[in-house]
């Protein structure tokens, strides 16, 4: 008996470090597994390899490359009538690859917390300026090595089932801080290129504070305060920058209203902008016998109003946006401003350019050809118009140098201010197998320039000519 229980002794001794190292095992797959599926829940990684095979028929007003096209630049001629600008050009690039992250599903006492991280490959390239004589220069941004930078980072926060008056309908709250679109160019057209209908209509990612109230089935009511980052304001000498609203301190301010229900939704909202573009002036003084620098209070306040409409059913979409910009360079559409008076402190009082922009895009297409789980396919054809028409400025210019022109002393725009109108045509085929596309378009744009000389609301309306740039691109992308 003694000798059995001796036995049983020595096997325990054997067995329990054998079935301990065992339970360590099993507790460190299970704390492997519940961190692999809290990941899975939480975070949401997406991305895509994109390429563009880009052709130009002349030069445009362009970025990112020349990838993000914005409008032909007028002619250009030499002493023997030929248009220098009349050169075409071709270019292929992965720049817009691009990563991103998105984190849900957090809640915390009736609090629900997300996020998104996204970045691609645009910023770094640099400007090589090529010199066939001293008298031709051109410079395009289009060598060098890409660099990872910012697109969107922002942190939400959501409460939902918030009692209405009178408690038949309920509420849901969601507050966004970071960067992130634009409202007003939230709603973008569908469209393969980079810019994605602009200038015909806003593209802007700005640092922002976002609050969406959805007010029952079929209301949104949105607020936001917004500051400038990458798009920008544009001053004194042409030059964009942030510092117009850091001098200004007053934050860019959104109000709209949004009404959806069965596949429609009409947006209607307005963006107001206040910046000082100049915080030193000068003043003469007749004592000392020459100009002082002093500090000024130059200011100048704009508002833009726009109306959304989207309709979709099936296979069919249709989009249309359209807006009354004042000064509306800071979201990539045409836009400006000029100076109005000078006062006897030194200090400038502008007027802002205004001009009209619409853009309408329709989609139609589904799946075709033999279907497979895995590899969808789906045929879409896409066609975009957009308008843009130029109004000038609010109220006369005032010609500061006396020289009896209006220049880029009095008027400062982002392209060239002998633009009178505007327009874009763009049919597009996309083909998608599964997460592949292969994306052909073709695009015209087509400006109306004036001979250079400006009138005293910044507007040339003497020897009006239209310039036009064709442009194929074809696209592949692959999602993941």
């Amino acid at each position: 008996m003694k000798r059995n229980i001796v036995i049983l002794a020595l096997c325990s001794l054997i067995l329990i470090p054998a079935y301990a190292q065992d339970s360590v095992k099993v507790a460190k797959q299970e704390k492997k597994e519940a961190v692999k599926s809290h990941l899975k829940q939480h975070f949401k990684p997406y991305g895509f390899i994109r390429n563009y095979f880009t052709y130009d028929s002349r030069e445009s007003w362009s970025g990112t490359a020349d990838l993000y096209n914005y409008q032909p630049k007028d002619q250009k001629l030499n002493d023997y009538g030929d248009d220098l600008n009349a050169e075409s050009t071709f270019r292929f690039l992965s720049l817009t690859t691009r990563l991103g992250l998105n984190i849900v599903d957090y809640k915390w006492r009736g609090t629900e917390f997300g996020g998104k991280i996204e970045a691609d490959f645009y910023a770094g390239l640099s400007t090589k300026t090529s010199s066939v004589d001293s008298k031709i220069k051109e410079t395009h941004a289009v060598s060098g090595v890409a660099q990872f930078r910012l697109r969107q980072a922002y942190l939400t926060l959501g409460w939902d089932s918030l009692k209405m008056l009178g408690g038949k309908d309920y509420a849901r709250v969601d507050l966004t801080i970071g960067q992130t679109w634009h409202p007003m160019a939230a709603d973008l057209c569908d469209a393969i290129a980079l810019n994605s209908g602009a200038p015909f209509g806003p593209f802007n990612r700005s640092p922002q504070v976002k609050m969406d109230a959805r007010l029952g089935k079929y209301v949104t009511l949105t607020a936001a305060g917004l500051w400038q980052m990458q798009y920008l304001s544009i001053g004194p000498g042409n030059l964009q920058s942030a510092e117009y609203m850091l001098y200004g301190k007053t934050p860019e301010a959104y109000l709209g209203l949004s009404v959806h229900t069965n596949g429609f939704l009409m947006r209607a909202g307005a963006d107001v902008l206040s910046i000082k573009p100049r915080h030193q002036g000068t003043v003469a003084d007749a004592t000392l016998g020459k100009d002082v620098t002093v500090h000024v209070n130059d200011r100048i306040t704009t508002a833009s109003p726009f109306l959304y409409l989207q309709y979709k059913k099936g296979d069919f979409s249709l989009k249309a946006k359209t807006i009354f910009a004042e000064s509306g360079e800071h979201m990539n559409m045409y836009g400006g401003y000029g100076v109005k008076a000078k006062n006897a402190d030194g200090s400038y009082e502008y007027t802002p350019i205004r001009h009209s922009t619409s853009w309408v895009s329709l989609v139609y297409g589904g799946k075709v050809g033999a279907q497979e789980e895995k590899h969808p396919q789906k045929l879409q054809g896409i066609l975009f118009a957009g308008y843009v028409k130029n109004f000038g400025t609010k109220e006369a210019l005032m010609d500061l140098n006396g020289d009896g022109k209006y220049t880029n002393a009095e008027l400062f725009t982002p392209r060239s201010s002998a633009m009178n109108q505007m327009y874009r045509l763009s049919p597009t085929l996309l083909y998608t197998v599964g997460k592949f596309q292969l994306g052909l378009e073709y695009e015209l744009t087509s400006v109306q320039y004036g001979d250079g000389v400006l009138d005293d609301h910044g507007l040339s309306k003497n020897g009006l000519h239209w310039v036009s740039n064709h442009r194929v691109q074809l696209m592949t992308k692959y999602n993941f």
